[in-house]
C-alpha cells in the first residue's frame, strides 16, 4: 500500500497502456515504428495511391492541355455551381445544425429520441432515393413546387434545388460534431456569466460560441466535404441544364460516357486541388480558434 501511494505500480497492477506478463511489459498496440508503418502503408494503398493515379493520369495532357479544360466555360461554370452550392449548403447547415445540436442538448420533450434518430436518416437513405423524393416534393407538380412557383420561386431544376438536396444531405455531419462538444460545455460557467449580470445573447456569444467554434468549423467542412463530391441526391433535382444547373460529378461522368478519360481526369483534379485548398483554410482556422480557447481556458 506505502509503495502505491508513493506512485509506484504493485507487480499485480498492469502498467497504463499493456499488460505485464513475466514481470515485461507487453503492449496491446504495438510499438510506434511498427503502428506507424501500417498506418502509412494502409493510407498509401487507400488514399494515396489512387489520388497520384489521379494525377498522373490528368498530366498526360501537359499543363496547356488542362488549362484548356479548366477554362471553358461548362467547366468553369459546373465548377462554381458545385463549389458555391456546397458551401452555401454548408454554411446553412452550420447554423441550422448547431440549433438543432442545441435543443437536443438543453431540452428534455415528449418524442426527442425519435426526432434525434431522425436526424441520421440521410446517412442510412440511399441518395437516389433522397434525390427522387426532393424532386417529387419540390418539382413543378409537387407538394410545395407549385405553391412556390406559384410566388415566383423555382426551386427544382436550379441551383437553389441542388442547395436544397445538398442540405439535406449534410445536417447530420454539423449536427453530430457539435452536440457531443455542447454537451460537455460547463454549465457553471454560464451560470456564473449570468450571476455577473451578463445576458442570454452576451452568455451564448462569450461562453458558449468560443467552446463550439472548432466543433461547428468541423461539421461545416464535413458537410462541405460531402456536398461538393455529392450526385445521387442532386443528379434528379438539379435537372443537369449546362451552365446553369449541372455540377461537377455529372460532368465527369458525361466525359467517361465520351471515353474522354483524360478529360475526366483533369476536371477531377480540378475539385480536388479546390477542395484540399478550401479544407486547409478550414483546418487551419480550426486550429487557431481551437488554440484561442485552450489559452483562454488556462
Amino acid at each position: 500500500m506505502t509503495a502505491m501511494r508513493a506512485g509506484v505500480s504493485s507487480p499485480s497492477t498492469p502498467p497504463a497502456g499493456g499488460v505485464s506478463v513475466g514481470g515485461r511489459r507487453r503492449r496491446v498496440i504495438p510499438g510506434f515504428g511498427l503502428s506507424l508503418g501500417y498506418t502509412m502503408a494502409w493510407l498509401g494503398l487507400i488514399v494515396l495511391v489512387p489520388l497520384v493515379g489521379l494525377f498522373v493520369h490528368s498530366a498526360q495532357l501537359g499543363l496547356d492541355g488542362l488549362w484548356r479544360i479548366w477554362t471553358e466555360p461548362r467547366v468553369l461554370a459546373a465548377l462554381r455551381i458545385s463549389f458555391g452550392t456546397s458551401l452555401a449548403a454548408a454554411a446553412f447547415n452550420a447554423v441550422m445544425g448547431t440549433l438543432v445540436a442545441w435543443v437536443f442538448v438543453r431540452y428534455r420533450f415528449p418524442g426527442r429520441r425519435l426526432f434525434d434518430a431522425m436526424i441520421d436518416l440521410p446517412f442510412a437513405l440511399p441518395t437516389a432515393v433522397a434525390g427522387i423524393a426532393l424532386t417529387a416534393l419540390y418539382g413543378p407538380n409537387g407538394w410545395l413546387g407549385r405553391w412556390l412557383e406559384a410566388i415566383g420561386i423555382q426551386v427544382a431544376y436550379t441551383p437553389l434545388g441542388i442547395t436544397v438536396a445538398l442540405v439535406f444531405i449534410g445536417l447530420p455531419f454539423v449536427v453530430r460534431v457539435v452536440q457531443p462538444v455542447l454537451a460537455e460545455v460547463e454549465r457553471e460557467l454560464e451560470e456564473a456569466a449570468a450571476t455577473l449580470g451578463a445576458g442570454r445573447w452576451q452568455i451564448v456569444r462569450r461562453v458558449v460560441l468560443p467552446a463550439l467554434w472548432p466543433a461547428v468549423l468541423a461539421g461545416f467542412a464535413l458537410a462541405f466535404a460531402r456536398g461538393v463530391g455529392e450526385y445521387g441526391s442532386v443528379i434528379f433535382i438539379a435537372g443537369n441544364i449546362p451552365q446553369v444547373s449541372e455540377i461537377a460529378p455529372l460532368l465527369i461522368t458525361i466525359k467517361l460516357e465520351e471515353f474522354d478519360y483524360a478529360g475526366a481526369t483533369a476536371i477531377a483534379a480540378a475539385m480536388l486541388l479546390l477542395s484540399f485548398a478550401l479544407l486547409l483554410v478550414i483546418n487551419s482556422l480550426q486550429s487557431r480558434l481551437a488554440r484561442g480557447e485552450r489559452r483562454g481556458g488556462g
